[in-house]
């Protein structure tokens, strides 16, 4: 009988086969497969010659001083705000102003009617001279001693009392046009003509957008570094970049988040700055020595804190806190190292602090070459 003839007979012979096959062909791929590693397999320690202190590349570096910059979030505003009340009382005439107008100070904003003012005050200058008369008649007859000092006194208080009433109703007449009191622009009218107010009553509010302020807060770290009457900048978020005086830092940190608020005033004279936007604000924090790094030598504690590995005279690495006072395109300016350090370039990722270590020095040449530019 031949083979293809027993294999129809008995098919579990093709199927054995079969299996014994792919028994092989896993064994073999188990045996030939080079093991599995990790993601980070491909990064190797720097070679430390197989014995001894692991090998680093080490840069020395000095502090040289650097002008120091405090970022502050804030928004801009307008370096005052009036809410106009009426001085006195009628109905609103005229509106003299529109919201959004640019206005001197003194504009009429809203005029109330005349009422009686005029005959009031027609009243009180007929009254001034009818007392001033017998003020005057009175001391020719006090010579005579036909009057006496008590007469005279009584005289004389009418007379103030009606000049009193007089500048009263003078004022009352001068009120009833409500002015800007002060250069700026109109931003709420609540009145409108024929609407009565009362003295007292809200009419407008004004705002002086000729000067901006912006305001943010300083940590407690950073209010003694920054001084009033220095210069600074800030950039809004319109994408304007302004320059401005410190003109207000407080005296005392707001107690829910000890912080403290700073106000920077910048000259707005056409008005093309907006009020109310986001703005970041720049200041000038003194000077500070630090070290020009690369941001690829920073590296993180354990718990977080941000610092450089750097080797110290018994050659051994050492995690040393930093802080970054500086950030430029092509590296950033940190304090907190000595002023002359031998920062770790090259191995810093596989060290740790108390290691002992084999420094070797690099020049800048040979550190930007392995692409770590200081």
């Amino acid at each position: 009988m031949s083979i293809k003839a027993r294999i129809s007979r008995n098919p579990w012979i093709l199927a054995a086969l079969a299996f014994g096959l792919v028994v092989v062909w896993m064994l073999t791929g188990v045996f030939d497969e080079p093991p599995l590693v990790g993601e980070n397999s491909q990064i190797k320690a720097p070679d430390d010659g197989g014995s001894g202190p692991m090998k680093v590349q080490v840069k020395r570096l000095y502090a040289e001083p650097v002008e120091r910059f405090v970022t502050v979030n804030g928004r801009t505003a307008p370096a005052r705000e009036s809410a106009i009340s009426a001085e006195t009382e009628g109905r609103v005439q005229s509106v003299n102003a529109r919201r959004g107008e640019q206005l001197e100070a003194g504009a009429p904003l809203v005029t109330l009617d005349l009422r009686d003012r005029v005959a009031r005050i027609k009243q009180a200058e007929a009254s001034v001279r009818e007392h001033a008369t017998a003020y005057e008649a009175q001391i020719t007859l006090k010579n005579d001693g036909y009057v006496s000092a008590t007469q005279i006194a009584e005289t004389l208080a009418k007379l103030e009392a009606a000049r009193a009433e007089l500048v009263r109703a003078r004022l009352d007449l001068e009120n009833r046009v409500i002015s800007a009191p002060f250069d700026g622009v109109l931003q709420e009218r609540s009145v409108e003509v024929g609407d009565f107010v009362r003295a007292g009553d809200q009419v407008a509010t004004f705002v002086d957008n000729l000067t901006l302020i912006v305001t943010g807060t300083l940590a407690e770290q950073e209010v003694a570094a920054i001084g009033l009457g220095e210069r600074a900048t800030a950039s809004l978020v319109t994408g304007q970049q302004v320059e401005g005086t410190v003109r207000y830092i407080s005296p005392v940190a707001d107690e829910s988040t000890r912080t403290f608020l700073v106000e920077l005033e910048i000259p707005n004279p056409d008005g093309r700055l907006p009020a109310g936007v986001t703005a970041e604000m720049r200041l000038t924090g003194g000077s500070v020595l630090a070290h020009r790094v690369s941001p690829a030598v920073l590296t993180l504690a354990s718990d977080g804190t941000l610092g450089i590995m750097t080797v110290n005279d018994q050659q051994l690495a050492t995690f040393v806190p930093v802080t970054i006072e500086k950030s430029e395109s092509d590296g950033v300016w940190v304090s907190g190292l000595a002023e002359a350090s031998q920062v770790i370039v090259v191995g810093q990722g596989f060290v740790s602090a108390g290691q002992e270590v084999e420094a070797v020095i690099v020049n800048t040449e040979t550190a930007l070459a392995a692409g770590q530019a200081l």
